[in-house]
């Protein structure tokens, strides 16, 4: 039978034993805990054992093992860190792409097409065309030298101009008639087909006097009129305007203007030439606006010379807007077409256009913008009642 230790016996084995093994070695060897040997030990007043021991168990290692292991343990801490929180990031990156496939496959299956059928037009809707053509100067002469380059006008290229502008506006309404029934063109002469000489620089600048220059204007009208005749079935429908330039009086005579213009004399003229033809008839104004109701769509012609603009940052827009507001309460009018100030503009309810001439040294001097020579083309809807397919009139010289 094995002897039961005293109190004594177990002092003298932890006495014995201290320092040299472990606490829990003692305790085996008195049948005790480590941790009971522990605090006996400090009863006893037993000196701290100077612990050679490290969390790797090695005894008495030299300080700078002890400082490189430090690093190890605290680069591994490091390390581990940065792992964990890669593997984060991908569980968040892989999380997400779970809920995009999720959300595609959803697309996916929500996906059913509306289906369209494809019918060929069948011509039921209708329109008319409408053609401004203004501001040609057909004899005033521009030279490229003395606007860097940017235009050439001379009677020659005049003359190519005005057959494109006939050629073009055919192939634009050739071009509508796949979708929509065309039978009628507006061809909206508004006026300055020549430059005249109402300021005294055109006496040097224009290729031919006044008279020369207004026969040469009714030849290519009359010559462009005829090409629309011959080549389409369109009924012509022609307002006519007289412009600035063509005055005979150095001044506009308000009240006169219509009796002291050439262009007004050619108007009269070309009318009675086509006089007998069915297929064409002209509206020559006697005021400075004229009206024409197209459908339900009522159009106010003008030169446009009775809007006075001095430049500003908006552009023609103000002053029209502020003109179309006066002349609407005289009468109303749903769209209001002029020329006048070489610029081609879609303004909603009013549609400014280019010129045939394009840019010149008036231009440089009024510092306007570039911009090439072009007419304007658009459609009147009949079912809409309203102004669509605007498109400029472009040429090639």
């Amino acid at each position: 039978m094995k002897k039961k230790l005293t109190s004594d016996d177990i002092k003298n084995i932890i006495k014995e034993n201290w320092g040299k093994i472990s606490h829990e070695d003692i305790g085996k060897l008195c049948g005790l805990t480590g941790i009971a040997v522990r605090s006996r030990g400090r009863r006893m007043k037993l000196p701290p054992i100077e612990r050679g021991h490290n969390i790797y168990g090695k005894k008495d290692e030299a300080p700078e093992v002890l400082v490189q292991k430090e690093k190890e343990k605290l680069s591994y801490v490091k390390e581990k860190h940065i792992t964990s929180q890669k593997i984060k990031l991908l569980i968040d990156e892989n999380d997400k792409l779970q809920a995009e496939l999720q959300a595609s496959l959803q697309m996916k299956e929500a996906i059913r097409p509306f289906e369209f059928d494809y019918t060929v037009s069948d011509n039921q809707s209708e329109a008319t065309a409408v053609v401004l053509a203004s501001d040609f100067h057909l004899e005033e002469t521009v030279r490229p030298e003395s606007i860097n380059g940017l235009n050439k006008f001379d009677l020659k290229i005049a003359e190519k101009r005005v057959e494109e502008f006939f050629q073009n506006t055919l192939k634009l309404v050739q071009k509508e008639q796949h979708s929509t029934k065309i039978n009628t063109l507006v061809l909206a002469l508004l006026g300055d087909f020549i430059s005249g000489n109402i300021h005294d620089e055109l006496l040097e600048n224009c290729s031919l006097r006044p008279i020369e220059a207004i026969i040469f204007s009714e030849n290519l009208l009359i010559g462009g009129i005829n090409y629309l005749l011959n080549n389409s079935e369109l009924n012509l429908v022609i307002p006519c305007h007289v412009g600035n330039h063509t005055r005979i009086t150095k001044k506009v005579h308000i009240s006169t203007e219509k009796g002291n213009s050439l262009e007004s004399f050619m108007y009269h003229h070309m009318l009675n030439y086509f006089k007998d033809n069915p297929r064409v008839k002209f509206l020559v104004a006697d005021g400075y606006l004229s009206y024409l109701t197209i459908y339900n769509y009522t159009i106010c012609f003008q030169h446009g010379h009775a809007i006075k603009y001095g430049g500003g940052v908006g552009g023609i827009t103000i002053p029209a807007r502020k003109a179309v507001s006066q002349w609407q309460k005289l009468k109303h009018a749903d769209l209001y077409c002029f020329g006048h100030f070489h610029t081609f503009f879609d303004g909603g309810n009013f549609m400014c256009n280019g010129s045939l001439i394009g840019y010149n040294t008036f231009a440089v001097f009024i510092k306007g913008d570039y911009e090439r020579p072009k007419q304007a083309f658009f459609l009147i809807d009949k079912k809409r009642n309203c102004k669509t397919v605007t498109a400029p009139i472009m040429f090639s010289v």
